[in-house]
């Protein structure tokens, strides 16, 4: 057999789905540590409906230090928690929370072996509340 594998491009794919807007589902999450030590939220998004429903569009992080706080209270919000005052809430409670996620490609270069990874991403604040879906019939979404 012989190949010429000039032509095979060194490239990783996570992406599954079109890049665009989708209402999503949490699916899953896991709790880990950043490199600074603040705990994080990974976060499985699903899509909800649509010829894409039931793939995995992307993972998002929740990261708690002060810095990221100001984006998990928009998230939380948007989720459709009260985050007025104080909220008591696990990692476990978001599992089947709707939201509507905005996914863009991102390509990087793995330090680790050098090879290029396409994955999608929600832009710093690519979300907005799952009702605002339903309410607005005058968009373009691919559900």
């Amino acid at each position: 057999m012989q190949v010429d594998f000039s032509t095979v491009q060194d490239v990783e794919s996570f992406v599954s789905i079109p890049e665009g807007t989708y209402l999503c589902r949490i699916a899953e999450v896991r709790t880990g540590l950043t490199r600074e030590g603040s705990p994080r939220w990974g976060m499985r998004l699903e899509v909800a409906e649509g010829d894409f429903a039931g793939r995995t569009a992307a993972w998002d992080g929740l990261v708690w230090s002060e810095r990221g706080l100001p984006r998990v209270k928009t998230v939380l919000g948007l989720l459709g928690y009260d985050v007025s005052g104080t909220l008591e809430i696990d990692a476990e409670d978001l599992v089947g929370r709707r939201i509507v996620a905005e996914f863009t490609t991102e390509e990087r270069e793995d330090p680790a072996t050098g090879r290029r990874v396409v994955r999608l991403r929600v832009p710093y604040m690519g979300y907005r509340a799952a009702e605002d879906a339903e309410a607005s019939e005058s968009e373009d979404m691919p559900f």
